[in-house]
Formats: structure tokens, sequence, C-alpha cells
């Protein structure tokens, strides 16, 4: 049985004005436990509201979504908070981490929701989590005091820390440079791939999207394969096209 499954899900909104914006027009997905898929597009062709959807924290106005077998739309608001919280870890081009809380805060954070052992000894987790991503020197370092590469460290961090089954990644290196963009997507695909979890990354970087092993455009409001080799040196936008609406 695969982990997730979109059928025929659009999403719609109704404008200022009354009319509708069809950003999703029909999105069929299957993603496998392990699984790194890569989805690029151009700006404004709905990639954040697809990852959003996946992630619980939208909903699709038609179609349907499965997760383990278990339609989504079925799903009471507790039920959906506590599978987004269980089975998805995020990470975002800004890295969102609490200003005011050094970086072994930041990860133990989404462990206070946690039961049981795992509450207990989240300071342990959150500590050991950081020493994977190569940060066991920076556990009282407050965000000010880190560098890009090191917040999206952290971020990642916090989001890995309650062992997720399906990573989702938003532009996860939009707010570094490329060496360290490169650094920071290596570890990714690595954690991912020791601890089986499924890995989506939305992107416009061709670096980033050639180490998945399957890749999507999202244009005109659905998904279609297309094919990045790892050696690939044109620009996204030779690759992704045009498209005749814009949707957010």
């Amino acid at each position: 049985m695969p982990l997730l499954e979109l059928h025929a899900v659009t999403r719609t909104v109704r404008l200022p004005d009354l009319s509708e914006l069809h950003i999703l027009r029909g999105v069929e997905l299957t993603v496998e436990a392990g699984e790194h898929i890569a989805i690029v597009g151009r700006s404004g062709t709905g990639k954040s509201t697809l990852l959003n959807i996946l992630g619980l924290l939208d909903s699709p106005s038609t179609g349907q979504y499965l997760l383990d077998g278990v339609d989504v739309g079925r799903l009471g608001g507790r039920r959906r908070a506590r599978r987004r919280g269980d089975d998805f870890g995020f990470v975002f081009q800004q890295f969102n981490l609490l200003p005011g809380r050094t970086a072994l805060e930041n990860v133990v954070a989404p462990l206070l929701y946690a039961r049981g052992r795992t509450f207990w000894r989240r300071t342990r987790i959150a500590a050991e989590m950081l020493d994977r991503v190569g940060l066991a020197d920076r556990l009282d370092s407050l965000p000010a005091r880190l560098s890009g590469g090191e917040q999206q460290r952290v971020a990642i961090a916090r989001a890995l820390v309650r062992e997720p089954r399906v990573i989702l990644a938003d532009e996860p290196t939009g707010a570094l440079d490329v060496d360290t963009g490169n650094e920071i997507v290596g570890m990714l695909d690595a954690i991912a791939t020791d601890t089986g979890a499924a890995l989506i990354a939305i992107t416009h970087d061709l670096a980033v999207a050639s180490r998945a092993r399957r890749h999507l455009r999202l244009g005109d409001g659905v998904l279609t394969p297309i094919d990045i080799a790892p050696r690939t040196g044109g620009t996204l936008e030779s690759l992704v096209g045009s498209d005749s609406a814009a949707a957010r």
C-alpha cells in the first residue's frame, strides 16, 4: 500500500471580486515509503499549496487524499493534528526558528507534544539529533549567533526529531549560498535515506532537484513527470516551460 495517494485533487480559492482562482486542477500523486521526490515549477504554480495539502496544513477543494489508505478528508481536526505531528516533518526556506531560544530549545519544542518515554527524554533526544547534523558544539547558541547553514541544520534537526515518515521541504536551500545549499541537501537526503522517510522537496534549484530519484513538474495545476539528469546545466525555466495561469 502506498504511503500517500492524491486522486484528482483540486484547490480553488474565491477572490475578493468573487471570481475563482484554480490553483490545483486535478493532481495525481502516489508516494511510497522511502521515496525521494523533487517537484519543480515556476513561481506561482501552486507548489507550496500542494505541499500544505500533503502536510495536512490545508485541504483540497475536491478529490481524495489517502494516508496509509485512510481518507484524510474523513479525519476530524484533532486526528488530523495528531497525524501531522506524528507523520510529517517540515523544512522551510526561511528557517522559522524561535529567536529567543537556543538551538537545543528549538529542537526540543516539537517533543513537548510527545508522549511517554519520548517526552521525558526530550532534551537528550534533541541533543542527539543536533549532534547528527553536526551541531553538538552549538547547543546553547541562539539563532542570531548561527550562520545561515547552521540555522538550516537546526531547522532540519527540529523537523526530524520526532522521526517523521514524510519530510516536506519547501525551497530548503533558497536562503543559502550554493556550496552551503548543496551540503544541506546532501545531509537531508542522507538522513532521510537512513531513517526510511519519504522526502518530497519543492525547489527552483536544479542541483537540489537532480538529487531526487523521481522528478515532477507542477504546471497548469497538474503534475507531470520530467527527467532531470545530475549533469543538467540548463535553467529551471528551460525544463518547466511556461504556464497559462498563475497560482499561489
